[in-house]
């Protein structure tokens, strides 16, 4: 079940600009993810989901590492990958291994939020599927980023594209996530949203 879509940016506070213009609505913003280089901004889009919007904070300092979502090479903004919920996160790891699919090891997170306290949970990071597979994610006793995300707008649907759509639904299966996934070029996420505007496709 999905629990956040992941919009990936090279310019945070340009894109939640265009998009409070264009939906109607202005992202909250969301907090910085401490090391790693990157900050967010959120919009809740209806039934405990949610809109990341995340870019490099260029208010800290590089990171040792490459930033998450290929942000470090990204041109224009792209719907990258979503998460999927998965509370009792070890288990739901353990019954995709069985089923021949690896999500990854559990790994703890945080996130230092404007007002100051730092929220945690615990994802995993797999990196096969092009972004379509979700990554599983538990909020533990963390209230969950849809109840203090901007509100305004809903998701109405999401599709997947890929040339080997096949691959990537028994990937979904063994997850025991659903996603319609059709023959495209190349990878694409397409969500269409509901904004105080109208009907918005972005991908």
């Amino acid at each position: 079940m999905l629990d956040h879509l992941v919009y990936a940016t090279p310019n945070l506070e340009k894109s939640i600009s265009d998009i409070a213009a264009k939906w109607g609505v202005q992202p909250t913003p969301g907090g910085k993810h401490a090391g790693r280089g990157t900050h967010n901004a959120l919009l809740d889009l209806g039934d405990g989901r949610y809109l990341e919007i995340i870019g490099p904070d260029p208010e800290q300092p590089e990171p040792t590492g490459p930033r998450g979502f290929g942000i470090d090479g990204m041109v224009t903004p792209r719907v990258v990958t979503w998460a999927a919920k998965a509370p009792g996160i070890e288990a739901r790891v353990a019954g995709a291994r069985a089923a021949g699919y690896d999500p990854g090891e559990p790994q703890a997170m945080s996130r230092d939020v404007p007002a100051g306290q730092r929220l945690h949970w615990k994802l995993t990071r797999n990196t096969a599927g092009d972004g379509l597979v979700p990554f599983l994610i538990d909020w533990g006793e963390t209230a969950h980023p849809s109840t203090t995300s901007a509100r305004g707008c809903r998701l109405v649907s999401l599709r997947a594209e890929h040339p080997e759509p096949g691959v990537i639904s028994r990937m979904l299966a063994a997850l025991g996530e659903e996603l319609g996934v059709s023959v495209g070029v190349a990878p694409l996420m397409i969500a269409m949203i509901e904004t105080q505007n109208g009907m918005i496709e972005l991908h």
